[in-house]
C-alpha cells in the first residue's frame, strides 16, 4: 500500500534516546532536596509526556506546595550534565532515521537546549538539523496539540498526512487533538509492564517496543487489517 503520510514527527525523550528515566531520577533528586518527598516512581507518574509548567503544577497539587525560586535552573543544569554522560539512543533509531524515505522532525516539551544535546550526545542530530522544535515555541505544550500544530506547519505538512511518534499519553492526546495519527513506542527502560497497552487505548494506530518494527511499519504502509479505531498491539518483549 502507497504511505499515506507526508511527515513524521518523533517525540525525542524516550522515542528517539532514552532520557525519561534519567529525568525522573534527577527531578527526583531535586524535588527530595527541596523538601519534597517524591520517589523516581512517583515523579514518572506526575511528569512523563508534561512539559515544565504542566510538571510544576502537578508537583504543587500533589504535594500542597508550589517549587521554590530557581528550582527549573538546578533541575536543567542537573539534567544537561547527567544528558552528557549517560545519556543513549533508543535501539534501532539510527537505523530506523537512517533508511527513513519521509521527511521527519522532532518535538518535544522539553527545552530546547535540552533536546539539541541529547541529540548531539547520542549522534542524531545529523537526521534532524534544524528541523527540532521545542515547547518553549508555543503557548502550551502537549497535551495541547499547539506543538504538533507548529511543527507539521514549519514542515509544510497538513494535520491528516502526519504521523507522531509518541511513548507518552499526553503526547498521544496531542497528537490526536492536533487530527493526526499517533503511533506508540513503549520499548523505552521507563516503560513498566502494561505501557503499551494504555497508549494503544488512548487511540494509537498501532504500538511497538522495538524500532526495528517501527520501520518496518512504516515502510510498508498501514498494514492489513489495521484500519482507524482499531489500534494494533505489537508491544511484545522478548
Amino acid at each position: 500500500m502507497t504511505e499515506p503520510f507526508a511527515l513524521v514527527i518523533f517525540d525525542c525523550d524516550g522515542v528517539l534516546f532514552d532520557s525519561e528515566s534519567l529525568l525522573a531520577r534527577v527531578l527526583a533528586q531535586c524535588l527530595q532536596e527541596a523538601g519534597f518527598a517524591a520517589s523516581v516512581e512517583e515523579v514518572l507518574e506526575i511528569g512523563l509526556g508534561r512539559d515544565e509548567v504542566a510538571t510544576s503544577r502537578a508537583v504543587a497539587a500533589r504535594f500542597g506546595r508550589a517549587l521554590p525560586a530557581g528550582f527549573r535552573a538546578r533541575f536543567r543544569n542537573r539534567a544537561l550534565a547527567l544528558f552528557a554522560k549517560e545519556l543513549k539512543p533508543i535501539a534501532g533509531v539510527a537505523e530506523l532515521l537512517g533508511g527513513l524515505e519521509l521527511p521527519c522532525c522532532a518535538a518535544s516539551n522539553s527545552p530546547l537546549n535540552l533536546v539539541r544535546l541529547g541529540l548531539e550526545v547520542t549522534g542524531l542530530s545529523r537526521f534532524f538539523g534544524n528541523r527540532v522544535f521545542s515547547a518553549e515555541k508555543v503557548g502550551r505544550g502537549k497535551p495541547a496539540p499547539d506543538l504538533f500544530l507548529f511543527a507539521a506547519a514549519e514542515e509544510g505538512a497538513c494535520s491528516a498526512s502526519t504521523l507522531v511518534v509518541e511513548d507518552s499519553l499526553p503526547g498521544v492526546e496531542a497528537a490526536l487533538a492536533a487530527g493526526m495519527t499517533a503511533v506508540g513506542f513503549c520499548g523505552g527502560s521507563h516503560c513498566a509492564e502494561g505501557h503499551g497497552e494504555r497508549l494503544a487505548a488512548a487511540g494509537c494506530r498501532a504500538v511497538f517496543a522495538r524500532m526495528g518494527d517501527l520501520a518496518d511499519f512504516l515502510k510498508a504502509g498501514l498494514k492489513a487489517g489495521l484500519k482507524a479505531g482499531a489500534p494494533k498491539e505489537s508491544a511484545r518483549r522478548d
